[in-house]
């Protein structure tokens, strides 16, 4: 008798594991891409991108280079594809809030920038100082989508 509970019961378990693991879906972190474009909301001013400097310099630069060209020892090292910021048409068709959501939930093995480290203003900074790489090479203009 015991082995007959313990033989229907295995097949339970063996015939419910299949489709737990169907309705399981792999979480997406690639951000959604907004309903509506959606403008940069924050006006440059020299102060909010010395910040982003200082954040850029401090959390994106050691994948995406100094110079936002994509190159660096590191993404190298972990083979990493990432678009050269110098080039105007690299971020032409991507929306401000696309590269806001990118940057504040992370993508792939790019790690979030959280709301603890930098506010939303600072993000929003963050974007017109990589917008402005491909303006004057050094991530210092203004221009934003």
């Amino acid at each position: 008798m015991l082995k007959s509970l313990l033989v229907v019961t295995a097949a339970m378990l063996f015939a419910l594991t299949p489709s737990a693991a169907l309705c399981a879906r792999p979480q997406d972190t690639t951000p959604a891409a907004p309903a509506t474009a959606t403008k940069n909301p924050v006006k440059p001013t020299a102060e909010g991108l010395a910040k982003a400097k200082a954040t850029y310099k401090n959390d994106c630069a050691m994948c995406h280079g100094d110079n936002g060209d994509g190159k660096s020892d590191l993404a190298a090292s972990m083979d990493l594809k990432l678009d050269d910021w110098t080039n105007p048409a690299a971020l032409a068709n991507v929306d401000d809030q696309v590269l806001f959501n990118t940057i504040r939930n992370g993508k792939d093995k790019m790690p979030s920038e959280d709301a603890g480290r930098a506010k939303d203003s600072d993000v929003w900074n963050l974007i017109h100082y990589i917008r402005g790489f491909s303006k004057s090479g050094n991530g210092a203009g203004a221009g934003s989508k």
